[in-house]
């Protein structure tokens, strides 16, 4: 089972590559960051986390550009897997964001971990020409045709929200035959059979404690659906416990990423470095 971190990146507090070093430097496996492109003022979509319209932390506001961000931390780093928890592709245009992944994996060393989510914020998705309502065929569409980029000498798509013809499109990323995709979303079914279709993996919810159903019920249904393999599964989790990271390795968890608090740089990488010394005594 991996181990990484998750930075909730903004314009304050450790600079996201000096994060990733310190991560790499203490053999960690992964550096993940997360995407919002504004919030909305007026709004009624509910946060997962608080239930309502007020937000829990006001770096949903600050939020770097993923992209970026790791970018730089590919600059500064040589191993350690670059990943989003979770990006938007949503509010991108797909063609331009499979050729920002393709080019960030081809300089990286294929490195990159697209976890994409629907996005919960209707308002913010609206924003950017979605419907809310057909989020996930669009989600869906959108990889489809990244991956045709990825992977097609003479890529095309044809669908609702995509429609491309024939073109070329250069770097293809150094995994093929496309980076891994994780769906950052709720343990129900329909968004397992999502993943099933669509994905390689599951990213849980800083909500999802109890996982160890879920995981074995989205395994049944992988494995129902002729998928070689398993599923990866990226558990993010706080605090470590170390009886639960035991539970969690034994049932199938792939990986397990820790969040960073939101403190000054001497104070994160302190962090760092007590929980990589926590983590390897189990």
């Amino acid at each position: 089972m991996r181990h990484g971190i998750t930075l909730f990146t903004s314009d304050r507090g450790i600079r996201p590559e000096t994060a990733a070093q310190a991560a790499e430097a203490h053999g960690f496996d992964s550096f993940y960051v997360p995407e919002h492109t504004h919030i909305p003022i007026n709004r009624e979509s509910a946060h997962p986390g608080t239930g309502n319209e007020t937000l829990p932390d006001d770096r949903y506001m600050r939020t770097l550009d993923p992209w970026v961000t790791l970018g730089l931390a590919a600059a500064v780093t040589s191993t350690i897997r670059l990943g989003t928890s979770v990006a938007l592709p949503l509010e991108h245009d797909p063609i331009t964001l499979a050729k920002t992944i393709a080019t960030l994996d081809h300089l990286s060393g294929g490195r990159v971990v697209l976890g994409a989510g629907f996005g919960w914020n209707a308002e913010e998705l609206a924003d950017h020409g979605v419907p809310p309502k057909k989020r996930r065929t669009a989600l869906r569409e959108y990889l489809e045709a990244m991956a045709a980029l990825w992977t097609q000498e003479e890529a095309e798509y044809h669908g609702m929200f995509v429609e491309f013809g024939p073109s070329w499109a250069w770097p293809k990323p150094i995994q093929q035959p496309r980076p891994p995709i994780l769906l950052g979303a709720g343990p129900t079914d329909r968004n397992f059979e999502w993943i099933v279709r669509s994905a390689d993996g599951w990213i849980t919810t800083p909500r999802d404690r109890n996982i160890d159903e879920h995981v074995r019920r989205l395994q049944k249904m992988w494995t129902e659906a002729g998928r070689e393999g398993s599923p990866e599964v990226l558990a993010l989790a706080g605090r470590p416990d170390l009886d639960e990271l035991r539970l969690w390795r034994e049932n199938g968890v792939t990986e397990v990423v820790f969040g960073l608090p939101d403190r000054s740089q001497d104070e994160v990488l302190a962090y760092i470095e007590r929980l990589a010394t926590t983590i390897a005594g189990y």
